[in-house]
């Protein structure tokens, strides 16, 4: 049975790149009927090199400094949640601690398999969040905010699949619920995009990032890895923070930093607003997943992976970010963004356009005063364009039949209403209980460590269902992560053959 699953990304969000597949399970929920996808930023990438620990680029960027008139040493982000949209999030030493990871709704076509609930079957999402928050006193790893607590919403599964349906439902989820007790959202990481080329004064993954950036929400977003002369979709939008990548080249200093070549350069119009170390950055490993089978030479040591991409630029400052907010809470996202890119340090061979203000440096931005007049006056974006074009050049498709999901609708064949969908999206009131655009995709409350989950219904696009989808009768579920591996399952060899992820997808 073959599934395969992607999505474009665009302006920093990444596409998944996922093809033709055939898995040890038997039949994905959803796949991709092109020959190659993907959500920027979304697919692995391994660009070799040097490797270079989230300590060091921390400490490159000024984190770890204390002096007469810095103190980010001290920072941690404690108390600050960064909301994590992706692949979902492993339950690895750095990230398995009482509250660090608090599971928002499964929004994934995985959400639907017991034992698949919520967890990284790929190992995008838990690479972002060991970069973001990661901390394992017993290893050392620690990530650029150790203190910060994750939300995590799956929206993609173990290839890449997913709708912008999806991902635009768990923003407006992230708004609805950014101020519940123990939350304290002020974050948002998408480290992925679309291919779309809708205006992003139409397009609605567009108008969803930028209300969630007027609800307080700094939202990162990934440039796209490329290496072309634009941004992916949402990082299109001129109000959130657009992230390029930069290129260590192996040292710890910056005299000899580059724009990565895979990065993104985007046009006068809009670029990306500033730069992260985004080369061979080393975090967290989920042992059996996708990239882990399918990019062994990836590995370092037995808990640790690298990879390169605009990607984890974002999770450096989405981390960074937490830090700053951690200094001074009562800080707005447009003040946030001008103190960033103020203090940023041009590169000693600069981009005029590829570079944006330059590379992250969080001391600097801390010692800072806080700007008084930071509004962003751009104009505001509509969201009454179109869903299928915010989808770009993939889509989605049923595993047996090959229908493709497209047109004004979303993954459950729900029409697209967009001047009733803005509305409520623009007042944070998309979600009612576990209700989204008329369908319920989750449970209505929270269980102490994960929000519920729900049954789906039947999903009138395709005839099929989605509910009780059967993995070959071998899931994940009751897997035990004791010594770092899925116990009582070899995922050496071919399992997960035969997938191809062709070009720089999932940045």
């Amino acid at each position: 049975m073959v599934g395969t699953g992607r999505w474009v990304r665009r302006t920093g969000i990444g596409v998944v790149a996922t093809m033709l597949a055939t898995t040890p399970f038997g039949a994905g929920p959803a796949r991709a009927a092109e020959p190659e996808v993907r959500l920027a930023g979304a697919a692995w990438l391994d660009a070799g090199g040097a490797n270079a620990a989230v300590t060091a680029v921390r400490s490159a960027a000024g984190g770890t400094v204390r002096n007469g008139t810095a103190d980010t040493a001290s920072l941690t982000g404690a108390g600050i949640g960064v909301a994590l949209i992706d692949s979902g999030v492993a339950p690895v030493a750095g990230l398995n601690q009482p509250g660090k990871v608090i599971n928002g709704p499964d929004l994934s076509f995985e959400s639907q398999t017991p034992g698949l609930q919520y967890l990284d079957t790929y190992g995008h999402g838990t690479h972002m969040a060991g970069i973001i928050a990661g901390s394992d006193p017993s290893s050392g790893f620690q990530g650029v905010a150790p203190g910060a607590h994750l939300i995590s919403l799956k929206t993609a599964a173990y290839d890449g699949a997913v709708d912008v349906s999806q991902v635009i439902a768990a923003i407006d989820w992230v708004v609805a619920h950014r101020n519940d007790p123990g939350l304290n959202i002020r974050v948002l990481n998408l480290s992925f995009g679309t291919d779309s080329i809708q205006p992003s004064l139409t397009d609605p993954l567009s108008f969803a990032v930028e209300s969630a950036w007027k609800k307080g929400i700094v939202v990162v977003t990934s440039a796209g890895n490329d290496g072309a002369a634009r941004v992916t979709m949402p990082a299109a939008n001129p109000y959130v923070l657009a992230v390029g990548a930069a290129d260590p080249n192996g040292t710890d200093t910056r005299t000899d930093d580059t724009i990565a070549t895979f990065s993104n350069r985007g046009t006068v119009v809009r670029h990306p607003d500033l730069l992260a170390a985004g080369r061979s950055l080393v975090s967290l490993r989920v042992p059996g997943s996708y990239i882990d089978t399918q990019y062994p030479t990836a590995r370092v040591g037995d808990n640790l992976f690298r990879g390169s991409g605009t990607s984890q630029a974002a999770a450096v400052v989405s981390g960074s970010v937490a830090l700053l907010l951690q200094q001074r809470p009562g800080l707005t996202p447009d003040q946030v963004k001008q103190l960033l890119m103020k203090a940023a340090d041009p590169l000693a061979k600069p981009d005029p356009i590829g570079s944006g203000a330059g590379q992250l440096d969080i001391a600097e931005a801390s010692t800072l005063i806080m700007p008084l007049n930071a509004t962003q006056v751009w104009a505001p974006a509509t969201g009454l364009g179109s869903l299928e074009a915010s989808r770009g050049t993939s889509h989605v498709a049923d595993s047996v039949s090959g229908v493709e999901l497209t047109g004004e609708r979303d993954i459950f064949g729900m029409p697209w209403v967009p001047l009733t969908w803005t509305t409520a999206a623009r007042n944070g009131k998309a979600w009612t209980g576990g209700t989204w655009n008329g369908s319920v995709w989750s449970g209505p409350g929270f269980t102490g460590t994960s929000w519920a989950s729900s049954s789906w219904a039947l999903v009138t696009w395709t005839g099929r269902s989605w509910a009780g989808r059967s993995w070959a009768g071998d899931t994940w579920a009751g897997r035990s992560w004791a010594g770092g591996t899925w116990t009582g399952r070899s995922w050496a060899g071919g399992t997960w053959a035969g997938r191809s992820w062709a070009g720089r997808s999932w940045a």
